[in-house]
């Protein structure tokens, strides 16, 4: 049996929630369609099936739905004043406008003045019972449908007036709602854009080299690409010519240049600065970081949360309850109390009032949003859950190596014999370390570079399994190596207090010495990151217990546990143990995140409600495993992603009871009689736009 191939499209004018289902269930049932998705977030469709854009576009018809190609650089939407539905909205005001002037001219409900609201409601309205006449018959009802009934009802109870006003007041909100809803998404749109559509490419034609401008799609890995000072690098690479800065704001959120070298990586969609550079190509426009970003993005976009779920089910039976509604307000006090052509009336406007636009969207909103911000953070979160449950942490879980520190040894305490300087010392501790491969060896060489410390020459260069190290400089054979050796060759009598100083820090000391002579030695550790006491504290006046898991022997985690304030410290773990402890965790506190580098402990970022990533730029095993991705080494994002969850949660409540509060509010004049189609049309309007609206909200950052 043939793999079915599946594709990915890209939706313009899609805007209402309740359409958006239909246009899923109208793809669904296109014969050669075997499975398809359609994330309303994002306006992204997959298909699995052979469907053409055709089909798509006829099954889209009913609400003027336009497909492309996903990947396809999309032509700019038109201006408003040039889009078909809004002229025909302007056309039927002005007509509505005429009507009026006659209507105070010659008294309501005169015949010119009908006719013209007719001409109107049929201008402004051919769309609209275009396909409310097709969900009649077919027995379904979004706003359309009762739009159509209450304007058509309105007609015939001669409330010509109203009918034509609420038209054009329909037309003013579905393209209120449009532009609400796009303004949402460009959160996403924004990342599409960021990277260059062509990148400047050396390409060699017989004996001459070609510099030649190529779509990034006809880019391939291993083409030498050019970024001049001041552009966008267009591909993923490994810099192999010059030297430069490169703002990674886009991918990592840290807005501070980093200095690009030979050998070092740079990704698409960050700007190059002050040098030119040449790039070797490593992957694919498709495989790019940034593509991973925003396909990571839009996927998080059309997962569910679990109050999304629970207001989409909701939804289920609020219309069909609020048809029923309008149909006894329509029909049984007339019964009692007679006023038939009011009480009909009544029944109308509940029907524009009861629309559940407001209430469908009153999660995704919210949702897209909040992920879409925190991806210009630099942070990934992989789903509305996520995001939710975010805000729920009462424990965070920290890995040491890598995540509370650097991850890299560094040079911290230098001790010298007496009449020796630190300059002269490291000198010839380097020339010896030179050619040692150890961890520790390159922590040293490492500063020897930044200090710019001269290397001298060495010679008879010897490793000892264990021990050390030792070669002759200065025509003076010198050991380096662990403190134990060198206390094997020279008194250390005088330097024992020292030595267990940097040991207690949980440091590692390699000591120097001549045959006779101790000359001084070295604490190297693994760096604390600056931000890491701050963050620990800032999580715990939340009142959020933090953890710190590691495999490193007790009296070095406890000397970093001192050093940020953190108590609770569990050393000398195993993968296993991490993950019993992960365990042990969520038994106390239920809901518990797991920090870590994305690749090791993968049980306990797995077990944990929430694992988080850290550092992740350019690391696929660390994007496709954590449910969160802190892009840069930056731990300051975890209090502000709690801080965006709750906000989030928040908002997702104001919208709950601003959807259903103001309809609440418009059904109950109902009571007096006091409801016309004006106030429920702009009941719908303003139910729809103070949900957008307070959705927007988060896109502003608050730390």
């Amino acid at each position: 049996m043939a793999i079915k191939e599946t594709k990915q499209f890209t939706l313009q004018n899609l805007s209402c929630a309740n359409c958006a289902a239909k246009f899923e269930k109208n793809v669904q049932a296109i014969p050669a369609v075997e499975t398809c998705q359609l994330n309303f977030a994002t306006a992204k469709l997959t298909v699995v099936g052979d469907v053409t854009i055709e089909q798509l576009e006829e099954a889209g018809a009913f609400d003027g739905i336009k497909v492309i190609q996903a990947g396809e650089r999309s032509s700019k939407t038109s201006p408003f004043y040039k889009r078909k539905e809004n002229v025909l909205a302007a056309v039927s005001f002005l007509f509505v406008l005429i009507g009026l002037f006659f209507s105070l001219q010659r008294g309501e409900g005169n015949v010119i003045s009908n006719s013209l609201f007719a001409i109107a409601i049929i201008i402004g309205g051919v769309t609209i019972f275009k396909q409310g006449f097709k969900n009649l018959i077919r027995l379904e009802f979004d706003m359309k449908t009762l739009m159509t009934i209450a304007v058509i009802g309105a007609a015939i109870i001669g409330e010509w007036q109203e009918a034509a006003v609420v038209v054009f007041l329909f037309a003013v909100s579905e393209a209120l709602e449009a532009y609400s809803i796009n303004k949402a998404r460009q959160s996403i749109e924004k990342l599409l854009d960021i990277a260059p559509p062509v990148a400047l490419i050396k390409r060699a034609h017989g004996e001459h080299v070609h510099e030649l401008e190529v779509a990034t799609e006809d880019v391939r890995v291993g083409d030498t690409m050019i970024v001049k000072p001041g552009q966008k690098i267009a591909m993923d690479g490994v810099v192999i010519k010059g030297l430069s800065t490169v703002n990674q704001a886009a991918i990592t959120g840290e807005s501070v240049p980093v200095k690009k070298a030979v050998g070092d990586e740079v990704f698409a969609g960050t700007l190059n600065e002050q040098g030119a550079i040449e790039v070797k190509v490593t992957k694919l426009v498709a495989d790019t970081t940034l593509a991973k970003i925003i396909n990571l993005v839009e996927e998080a976009q059309a997962e569910k949360a679990p109050s999304q779920k629970f207001v989409d089910q909701f939804a289920k039976y609020y219309t069909p309850i609020i048809m029923l509604v309008a149909l006894c307000v329509a029909v049984l006090p007339p019964l009692f109390i007679g006023d038939w052509q009011h009480w009909i009336y009544q029944g109308l406007a509940v029907l524009v009032v009861g629309c559940p636009c407001a209430l469908v969207i009153s999660t995704p909103v919210a949702i897209v949003t909040a992920i879409g911000q925190a991806a210009k953070e630099g942070v990934l979160i992989k789903g509305g859950t996520y995001l939710e449950q975010l805000g729920t942490i009462k424990a965070f879980a920290f890995d040491k190596t890598g995540t509370l520190t650097e991850g890299v040894p560094a040079v911290t305490d230098i001790v010298t014999a007496p009449g020796l300087s630190e300059h002269m010392f490291m000198s010839k501790v380097c020339a010896v370390e030179k050619n040692s491969e150890h961890p520790l060896a390159r922590a040293i060489l490492q500063y020897q570079h930044d200090k710019q410390i001269p290397v001298i020459e060495a010679e008879g260069f010897q490793s000892v399994t264990g021990k050390g190290i030792y070669a002759t400089v200065n025509e003076q054979k010198m050991y380096v190596g662990s403190i134990d050796w060198i206390r094997e060759l020279v008194d250390l009598s005088a330097y024992e207090v020292q030595v267990e100083r940097l040991a207690s820090e949980g440091k590692s000391v390699i000591a120097a010495a001549t045959e006779h002579h101790f000359l001084g030695m070295i604490g190297i550790a693994d760096r604390i990151r600056q931000e890491s006491r701050a963050v620990i504290q800032a999580l715990e006046t939340q009142n959020v217990k933090t953890v710190m898991l590691t495999g490193d022997a007790p009296i070095t985690a406890n000397a970093i546990a001192a050093q940020i304030q953190l108590s609770d410290v569990r050393a000398a773990l195993l993968p296993k143990d991490k993950l019993a402890a992960v365990k042990e965790l969520k038994d106390t506190y239920r809901h518990v995140a797991m920090v870590g580098d994305g690749i090791n402990d993968a049980p306990a970022l797995a077990t944990a409600s929430i694992g988080i990533a850290m550092g992740a730029a350019g690391t696929d095993a660390a994007l496709e495993t954590a449910d969160v991705v802190l892009m840069s080494d930056r731990l300051e994002k975890l209090p502000y992603l709690m801080k965006l969850s709750k906000r989030t949660l928040a908002i997702i409540k104001q919208n709950i009871i601003f959807a259903l509060g103001l309809k609440a509010v418009a059904l109950l004049l109902v009571i007096p009689g006091w409801l016309t189609l004006w106030i429920a049309i702009f009941a719908d309007i303003g139910a729809t736009l103070l949900v957008v609206a307070n959705s927007l909200r988060l896109l502003k950052k608050k730390a």
